[in-house]
């Protein structure tokens, strides 16, 4: 291979130490704006670019793919997660797509319990109250959650995150439960204490808290429809820290109105950054910005990863995370 420096467009902005790397060992183009590129930017930087360096915020469709230049060789996603990346079209033009799987597991469960917590608790709506100012001392009725102790807690997806999600719900104290395309291996199954159901409807319907932790495909979109939505018991706790497109946010705000659901945290949307405005005006519906991955620790690793992906095909090997149609 030609010593000349490989041509790598970011689309976003990185950490600082990572984008100083990628200068020193790449000619990196930066995103300094820290804007996501629409779609004139994204078909341009296609055309100049021997890696792409794109987020979940960018569509790599067909077309985009299939638009490149030639010398586009690789598309190295900063995320673990590459539904917005057709992979199909990416391995026709002979394009190696990565990823960074792992690095964001612990952080990401992290806060699916954050949010089982928050939402059985009601700890933003409490905090809410005392921030505007009506919180008038101790009563015995007043603000009472639900416990998580003994509850049975249904992850729909049992890979890194999920299994990080479940244990951390068995040091609560939580019973597991879990639907997979598979069982996990028995050893696992026997750390976590889980149960495995083949049949995603009969788990949701007996089930505390659920929790999905499953990757977006044509299969798991819109997985929570309006039935299965209703198949949910009225005491139940709804989480998703995974994709937006798994639940139809529509027919979860019916839910939500109907008080079908004791309540709901969502860190994804459907039609993100919009949310549905009928999740907007409930006390028992969390809502955060997209932080499953948000910390310092994980934001450094995933570019680390990146970079990692880069320099082994610059030295033509094959990169540790090449992501390939059969794994999806």
């Amino acid at each position: 291979m030609s010593t000349r420096k490989l041509k790598v467009v970011l689309t976003r902005r990185l950490p600082d130490a990572v984008e100083t790397r990628m200068r020193e060992l790449f000619d990196a183009e930066l995103n300094l704006k820290d804007k996501p590129m629409d779609r004139a930017a994204l078909e341009a930087a296609v055309q100049r670019a021997d890696v792409l360096v794109p987020t979940i915020t960018d569509e790599i469709d067909a077309a985009l793919i299939n638009g490149a230049g030639e010398q586009l060789k690789m598309i190295a996603n900063f995320g673990a997660g590459v539904d917005h990346i057709d992979i199909d079209a990416a391995v026709a033009r002979g394009i190696i797509v990565t990823n960074t799987p792992g690095v964001l597991t612990e952080d990401t469960a992290d806060l699916g319990m954050a949010l089982i917590l928050a939402v059985s608790r009601r700890i933003v709506e409490g905090a809410q109250v005392v921030a505007a100012g009506q919180f008038e001392g101790w009563t015995p009725t007043w603000m009472c959650g639900r416990k998580l102790w003994g509850k049975r807690l249904g992850i729909v997806g049992m890979g890194r995150i999920g299994q990080a999600l479940a244990r951390r719900a068995k040091a609560f104290g939580m019973q597991v439960h879990y639907h997979n395309r598979k069982p996990v291996s028995p050893r696992i199954e026997e750390e976590l204490g889980a149960t495995w159901w083949d049949d995603l409807d009969e788990m949701l319907a007996r089930m505390d808290v659920v929790s999905l932790n499953c990757p977006a495909t044509k299969e798991t979109h819109h997985l929570l429809n309006a039935d299965r939505l209703a198949r949910l018991q009225p005491h139940a706790i709804l989480i998703n820290t995974a994709r937006g497109e798994l639940i139809d946010e529509a027919a979860l705000s019916e839910a939500v109105a109907r008080r079908g659901v004791y309540g709901v945290g969502l860190d994804v949307f459907e039609n993100e950054p919009a949310i549905h405005p009928g999740l907007l005006a409930h006390p028992n519906v969390v809502l955060l910005p997209h932080l499953g991955s948000a910390t310092l620790e994980a934001r450094q690793d995933m570019g680390d990863r990146v970079i990692l992906n880069v320099m082994t095909y610059q030295n033509q090997h094959r990169p540790p995370d090449r992501v390939i149609p059969a794994m999806l």
